[in-house]
């Protein structure tokens, strides 16, 4: 099925997806909530989708071929979102299951309240960087951060901010900002880098870029320093 969005309401594009296993919606543009809390559908945009593109998925998967706004997959708990571009600011917002993949770049607080729950472990990866307080207060899941074709640090200031769970992987030979002190960062091991490889094959393939130039590259695991990094604000030891 097909939706032209021109001139459409979110709720009317939503209306006619939830009558379709496979859709595409041509002539988006700015429209929010588009698949909101869907699953078991295939959906492709052409254009360039609202705020909370995928919020609440529940096991749907979304292909943009554009740029998509802020809060892509806020709160997620099942499904795949595919982005071929960049994204905007609080990326997998409070995110608990599924996979985000985006080609290029997100903007600020991309995974910020990310969480993990038994079988769920949400993952995103960004193919090229993102700005600052990424991974901020994260609480579980991976974020996958590659740094391609860019020309500024791979993250900005403030990464992992109240971060008490997770990890953060960042493809680089330096990081190039200053960290909290509640992130210890260490090189990527043998058992890491087996560990998101699948996930970087993933964004490979979907993106067409090159695995083995990726996975010959260096890499550094973030971590949280402690699971209460605000334990100083509130004790005196």
């Amino acid at each position: 099925m097909t939706v032209d969005a021109r001139g459409m309401t979110f709720g009317e594009i939503n209306e006619r997806l939830r009558t379709a296993d496979e859709a595409t919606v041509e002539n988006c543009l700015g429209q929010r909530f588009i698949a909101c809390g869907m699953g078991g559908k295939k959906i492709t945009v052409n254009g360039t989708p609202g705020n909370a593109l995928g919020a609440y998925l529940d096991g749907a998967e979304i292909t943009v071929y554009g740029n998509a706004q802020d809060a892509v997959g806020d709160t997620m708990n099942d499904g795949r979102i595919i982005i071929h571009g960049s994204t905007g600011d609080a990326t997998g917002y409070a995110m608990r299951g599924g996979e985000i993949y985006v080609r290029d770049s997100a903007g600020y607080r991309a995974g910020i309240h990310m969480k993990a729950y038994k079988e769920k472990l949400p993952v995103m990866v960004i193919g090229g960087s993102c700005g600052s307080f990424a991974g901020e207060y994260q609480a579980g899941g991976i974020i996958i951060v590659l740094g391609r074709r860019i020309n500024v640090p791979i993250i900005g200031n403030f990464c992992g901010t109240g971060m008490h769970g997770g990890r953060i992987y960042l493809c680089c030979d330096e990081i190039g900002v200053h960290l909290p002190r509640q992130v210890k960062v260490r090189p990527a091991e043998k058992e890491d880098m087996e560990f998101i490889s699948g996930y970087i094959k993933n964004y490979c393939m979907f993106f067409s870029d090159d695995y083995g130039e990726i996975a010959r590259r260096h890499f550094f695991v973030l971590e949280p320093d402690s699971e209460n990094p605000y334990k100083q604000l509130y004790v005196l030891n």
